[in-house]
């Protein structure tokens, strides 16, 4: 009989949803050029406020009522119907064909990046394939990391967390020294001169909730993860403030450096470092960059390869999906699956598509709230280790504010995108209920074979 495979314990825990999450300070610079100095390092403040900590809250007492491998689809199938389990399982599933594709693809451009920078070396810029074998090389030894089980992802995501803040702590600490030493506004001005306060923050609130966007897709672990009930509210408690000082230090000593906030752009953080202290620590950054888009594949494979492996449990997907790999205990089938769909959708980074991921995304949100309300409502007697304080007002709080973020990040990205791009989503959220017919008759049939 095989051992029960090792359990991830809290540490590792914090590191995996950081990744989940996170993974430093990357992708922040438009921010600072979008809405201003000032304005970015107020949204970098108070959007955990606004929109981590009320999902995280939901989360949690979700997963500690429910704290089951599957997740939202377990909490949605239970609090609402298998019809609506079906649906957010395959929207988020959906939703990381495009996603997990982008993280390989970033590690092939900034590797690129920095051959061209340092070695004058364009050969990955100038053919499409060798980029892409690139990207495979991400891919595939992830993939095999993941089979080896959670805890194995968490040990890496403990190195790859210090790699990745270890350079930002450097350029926060020897920032904010200079800044000390020569006090000045470093937040000023507040918002470009081209804008006024509102559109500063309505821009910048958008950019900066996807880097504090994902943390419901831990839960779909809860079943390896030890103690859940008890652990993943404290890691989700942990990991918001991480992920906020881990944002501001950055930002803020980026601006003591000099380097014109009006040219702040994905990817200009070597840049800016190399301003702040020399080129070294901006090479350290750049080297730091793969670790990072390597560290966010490895722990999103862990959470997303959980949710074909559920669904193929409850008879929707083929059996061959919930095998379990003998020595690790892990549904190596599930991620290999989902390891050759990233692999295909990484020969090309689908930026255009950002619109279905928001409107994906925000249809997951709103049926996780829509178990959590149901669940209070139908079942009130059910061990809850954590409860959303405040009663019914506390429920409405923290379901109000994310969900009108949401709605503004819709209207923000169908208004920059056109026509077309409320088209393409509004296709995509309709697979969900044109396949679930098939997929639910070739359960009742595998059921009723079976003799359930």
């Amino acid at each position: 009989m095989p051992t029960p495979p090792i359990k991830l314990r809290l540490l590792p825990l914090v590191m995996v949803l950081f990744f989940t999450v996170s993974g430093g300070a990357y992708g922040l610079e438009d921010l600072v050029s979008a809405s201003g100095p000032g304005m970015a390092l107020l949204l970098i403040i108070i959007t955990p406020l606004i929109w981590s900590l009320p999902v995280a809250l939901m989360v949690s007492e979700l997963s500690a009522a429910l704290p089951e491998e599957g997740g939202y689809y377990v909490w949605v199938k239970t609090a609402l119907s298998p019809y609506w389990g079906f649906q957010v399982a395959w929207w988020s599933w959906l939703m990381s064909f495009v996603d997990m594709a982008i993280y390989p693809v970033l590690f092939a451009n900034y590797l690129s990046t920095l051959f061209i920078e340092y070695a004058d070396w364009h050969y990955l810029s100038e053919h499409a394939w060798a980029h892409w074998g690139v990207t495979l090389l991400v891919i595939w030894p992830l993939a095999a990391l993941n089979i080896r089980g959670a805890v194995m992802v968490g040990l890496a995501s403990r190195w790859f967390g210090g790699i990745v803040l270890l350079p930002f702590a450097v350029l926060s600490v020897i920032g904010i020294y200079h800044w000390s030493l020569n006090p000045a506004a470093v937040w000023q001005p507040w918002i470009p001169e081209s804008t006024n306060v509102l559109q500063s923050f309505g821009v910048g609130l958008f950019v900066v909730m996807w880097n504090y966007m994902g943390w419901d897709i831990i839960a779909n672990v809860a079943g390896e993860i030890e103690q859940p009930q008890r652990n993943l509210p404290r890691a989700l408690a942990l990991t918001i403030p991480l992920i906020m000082v881990a944002y501001l230090f950055p930002v803020f000593a980026g601006l003591t450096s000099g380097y014109d906030w009006q040219q702040w752009t994905s990817g200009s953080f070597p840049k800016i470092a190399s301003a702040v202290a020399g080129e070294w620590l901006g090479v350290w950054l750049g080297l730091a960059a793969l670790v990072s888009s390597a560290g966010l594949f490895n722990a999103l494979l862990l959470s997303f390869s959980r949710i074909p492996f559920v669904l193929a449990n409850d008879a929707y997907l083929p059996k061959q999906l919930t095998y379990i790999h003998k020595r690790y205990q892990t549904p190596y089938i599930a991620i290999l699956v989902c390891a050759c769909i990233y692999s295909l959708f990484s020969l090309s980074a689908f930026a255009s598509l950002i619109v279905v991921d928001v409107v994906l995304y925000a249809a997951v949100i709103m049926l996780e709230y829509a178990a959590l309300i149901t669940l209070r409502l139908k079942q009130p007697e059910l061990p809850r280790p954590f409860k959303v304080g405040g009663g019914w007002w506390g429920v409405l709080l923290i379901c109000i504010l994310p969900l009108a973020i949401l709605l503004l990040a819709i209207i923000s990205t169908v208004e920059a995108e056109g026509a077309q791009a409320v088209i393409i989503s509004l296709a995509a959220l309709a697979t969900g209920p044109l396949i679930y017919p098939y997929f639910n008759k070739k359960r009742l049939l595998s059921l009723s074979t079976n003799g359930h």
